[in-house]
């Protein structure tokens, strides 16, 4: 049977932190990646920590609307994943993960007591997905309707406090950098960010209409929309990117242009991943509770178990903004 210390030799770590991250050690700061690769260590051994009395006899579903290349570029969806996965470590869950790239993922499904959806699915989906089981939760998505439980982020506030945050530092010209998604080959997930962008921009009567792009949530989507923007031959003098790795993608677009930031333009992106706190400048973005929608996303399924009449709930979760280097007061040359 494989112990501590086989896990620990597999992901390259102290058998201490191996303990502490299965055991849900909120004290415990590490990279998502480290993470991700002590319960991977853990699943591959099929190391089982010693059983506690309250040992739950049943499997978890976990479906990632991304292929495990995608999520390993975008670590948000990671973090979810792994919010999840150290939930039903500590309690002693089974569980069963999926990618929608999988052949043949809804069958794959098949058996399980619980599931938890991670990302954007469309109606039928869904609704084949609740077939399954009805102990069901949906994060990072919402639906006119409270159906199914669903975890969001509250985008209202987040988006307000950034452009509150660059009218304050006198930015009056402000570009957006965004995503699309796809429900499938011809449906778009609607980016409500976007929408709020213009409304407070509209507010504060800040010009954005001539520096506004949609790609995709990728870095080379940022650097691509970055270096239309430069083509264009005039900049904000800041800009909103929908995502960490558009705006990473976009920063250098803007280094290999000898666009200096913030000192010529101001740069913030949304989502606070790791790889933020070591950019040039290091990015003030928007910190999302990614980690914390996943634990409470299998909290909620596992509470569903044990209610008898519970209801669909629709969750709400709050972002702050993290200050750091990549946005500086703007001063007007006039």
């Amino acid at each position: 049977m494989p112990t501590l210390k086989d896990v620990a030799k597999r992901a390259g770590v102290s058998s201490s932190t191996v303990s502490r991250v299965l055991n849900n050690d909120k004290s415990l700061t590490l990279p998502i990646e480290t993470k991700k690769k002590i319960l991977d260590a853990a699943n591959e051994l099929n190391y089982i920590k010693k059983q506690k009395k309250n040992t739950h006899e049943y499997t978890m579903g976990i479906l990632q609307w991304y292929s495990l290349q995608q999520e390993m570029e975008d670590p948000f969806y990671l973090s979810i994943r792994t919010g999840v996965e150290l939930f039903c470590q500590e309690h002693n869950i089974l569980t069963t993960r999926v990618f929608k790239s999988d052949s043949n993922y809804m069958d794959k499904l098949k058996g399980i007591t619980s599931l938890v959806c991670m990302g954007k699915f469309g109606k039928e989906e869904m609704e084949n997905l609740a077939l399954i089981t009805n102990k069901i939760v949906f994060i990072d998505m919402e639906t006119k309707s409270i159906q199914y439980s669903t975890i969001s982020l509250d985008f209202i506030a987040a988006m307000q406090t950034t452009i509150d945050y660059l009218s304050s530092l006198n930015h009056r010209k402000i570009g957006f950098l965004g995503g699309q998604e796809f429900l499938d080959e011809s449906t778009i997930y609607p980016d409500v960010r976007y929408d709020l962008f213009v409304k407070n921009c509209e507010k504060l009567d800040i010009e954005y209409k001539p520096y506004v792009i949609n790609g995709s949530f990728t870095r080379e989507s940022g650097y691509n929309m970055m270096l239309d923007l430069i083509q264009k031959g005039t900049l904000p003098t800041a800009i909103v990117a929908a995502s960490d790795p558009i705006a990473i993608g976009a920063l250098r677009a803007l280094k290999e242009n000898n666009i200096r930031v913030p000192e010529d333009i101001s740069l913030i992106g949304f989502d606070d991943i790791a790889d933020t706190n070591y950019t040039d400048p290091p990015l003030t973005t928007i910190h999302t509770p990614s980690f914390q929608m996943g634990q409470y996303g299998a909290y909620i399924v596992d509470q569903l178990l044990t209610e008898k009449n519970s209801l669909p709930m629709r969750v709400v979760l709050p972002c702050f903004l993290m200050e750091r280097e990549s946005c500086v007061l703007y001063k007007s040359e006039a």
